[in-house]
């Protein structure tokens, strides 16, 4: 065995705790109809409301026609609308319903105490520093990835 089940790693740890976390929020958000990606979006919308789909991929990191799917059920489920923009009858702007507000409110609410139950047992502190911590992660990888899509090399 390459990795024996008592060093698995923290990419392992990073990766199982993402996928717990998104199978606890998926359940969570079931009986609203949504997915935790699709909350994503509608976060995204709440920040900035009438962006265009491209970039809300860009926003969430996602391929645009991953983004298509999530608004096409977004929009079935009565959560959005598609306006097209006057200057550019191409490009379409993504807006949240009124009536979905008090919905989104609710949901919110959801995902909030999700991310508590996540967080229990630590202090602030820890949860700034875990916040700290994990963000220079990411930023590690995502220049990993950077330096070989430009073929610059890789970690050894």
């Amino acid at each position: 065995m390459i990795i024996d089940d008592n060093d698995k790693g923290l990419g392992f740890l990073i990766a199982e705790t993402a996928r717990l976390h998104r199978k606890l929020l998926d359940r969570r958000l079931q009986p609203f109809g949504l997915t935790k990606a699709q909350w994503a979006v509608l976060a995204v919308l709440g920040q900035q409301d009438g962006r265009t789909q491209s970039e809300i991929a860009e926003e969430l990191e996602i391929e645009k026609p991953t983004a298509g799917r999530l608004l096409d059920h977004l929009e079935q489920g009565g959560w959005i609308e598609r306006q097209p923009t006057p200057s550019d009858r191409r490009v379409w702007r993504v807006h949240v319903l009124p009536a979905a507000l008090p919905r989104i409110a609710e949901v919110a609410t959801v995902v909030r105490g999700t991310r508590h139950t996540m967080v229990q047992g630590l202090t602030e502190e820890q949860q700034h520093l875990l916040d700290h911590q994990l963000a220079i992660v990411k930023s590690n990888i995502t220049a990993a990835l950077g330096a070989e899509e430009t073929g610059r090399g890789h970690d050894p």
